[in-house]
């Protein structure tokens, strides 16, 4: 057989591995071509309702496996991987607003998000106002026939206020009914609470937290219950040519069965460091929605069955934002870095006034902890060794 032959043969070999196989995780598909068995069938599949396949850019098996997984640990019908939780965020604004529309955000939402409104949206003629997660009565006063899309965030963004989540809901509903609410449930994970009974159109999902677990993966997903609401977010999901690794989609696959053994884990670590802390001098606040006294404890206890394994902490005022990273920098356990819901402790400072718009009624530097799979008891004396840092230095 000659080279040309050879080559032939081994593209279009006839061996066919037979069907039957079964094994604990999921195969990874990957294509950019997909193959139709004949000229009827590409002119006529369609990948909208996932009982077919066109393009990789639509679908594989292994994607439409993790989109069924993560619809159903959210609660909702329908799931769209987008290549990370700010791209999830980006398609829903994207996929649901035009010129002359507005969208409301909490104040306390995820940063990023609260960027991509203040320049590429306003770029577009599209406005968006900021309210305060604890006060409906604030959203209540901006929504206009023209908000089209509200966010709601539990629990906020460093500072983990846990809203009234009903109370919201209920107020876009009598006020602007033609509003999609839309929840980032990244802290929830799908495991805290049901955001669907609770009343949103839409959940956001940074899967690189949580659902990946190992710090290794940058993914996003959203999720809805309503056929109308996914086809308008499938179509621009289309249009945009997002696309994941199929790695990546592998390794959350992986991931998934531990998730809520890992969350139930952090959650109670979590909780026992935030206890430890709010006994220290050196702190004069701590942030965690399980912990009593904290912003939004009743609603969290109203909603939720758990909790992140994350919290703030408000320093003292005395200390400056030098020791503030002094102790940080002194951690030896926890990391300096972004992010969360990995194996790895995180720790990283915040100074509060530049996350807000609105003031807020935090005077010292924060520090978030973002506890990961270590023993609590290690991380206690590793927080309690940088501490001593600050009494050094007094």
């Amino acid at each position: 057989m000659s080279d040309k032959g050879r080559s032939t043969s081994l593209i279009h070999h006839e061996y066919v591995a037979p069907g039957g196989f079964g094994s604990p995780v999921v195969a990874v598909h990957k294509a950019s071509t997909v193959f139709f068995p004949n000229t009827a069938a590409l002119r006529t599949h369609s990948w909208l309702d996932k009982s077919a396949y066109t393009y990789g850019l639509h679908g594989t098996p292994t994607t439409f496996t993790l989109e069924a997984r993560i619809a159903s640990l959210e609660g909702g019908k329908h799931a769209l991987l987008a290549p990370s939780g700010l791209a999830a965020i980006s398609l829903v604004d994207i996929g649901l607003l035009a010129s002359g529309d507005e969208v409301l955000l909490p104040d306390n939402a995820y940063g990023p998000g609260k960027t991509f409104a203040r320049h590429e949206l306003k770029s577009w003629g599209i406005a968006h106002k900021v309210y305060d997660a604890m006060d409906p009565a604030s959203l209540a006063e901006l929504l206009t026939p023209q908000a089209k899309l509200v966010w709601l965030e539990a629990a906020g963004s460093v500072t983990m206020e846990f809203p009234d989540l009903r109370a919201l809901i209920r107020t876009v509903r009598e006020r602007a009914p033609q509003a999609v609410i839309a929840l980032d449930n990244t802290w929830g994970a799908g495991i805290a609470f049901d955001a669907f009974a609770l009343g949103v159109d839409l959940t956001v999902h940074a899967l690189t937290k949580y659902p990946s677990g190992g710090g290794d993966v940058l993914m996003g997903s959203v999720v809805t219950a309503d056929q109308a609401l996914y086809r308008r977010l499938a179509l621009a999901h289309s249009r945009l040519g997002f696309g994941v690794g199929l790695n990546d989609v592998e390794a959350v696959l992986r991931a998934l069965p531990s998730l809520p053994l890992r969350y139930a884990a952090q959650d109670a670590a979590g909780r026992q460091l935030a206890r430890w802390c709010a006994q220290r001098s050196e702190f004069v606040r701590v942030l965690h929605p399980a912990l009593p006294g904290a912003p939004g404890h009743e609603h969290w206890a109203d909603t939720c069955s758990a909790a992140a394994g994350l919290f703030t902490v408000e320093l003292d005022p005395r200390y400056t934002p030098a020791q503030a990273d002094a102790v940080v920098d002194a951690l030896k356990l926890f990391r300096i870095g972004w992010s969360w819901g990995g194996p790895v402790s995180l720790a990283v400072p915040y100074d509060a006034a530049s996350l807000r718009s609105r003031p807020v009624p935090y005077r010292g530097t924060l520090i978030r902890f973002s506890l990961g799979l270590e023993a609590v008891e290690d991380l206690q004396a590793d927080l309690e060794q940088a501490l001593a840092v600050l009494h050094a230095q007094a």
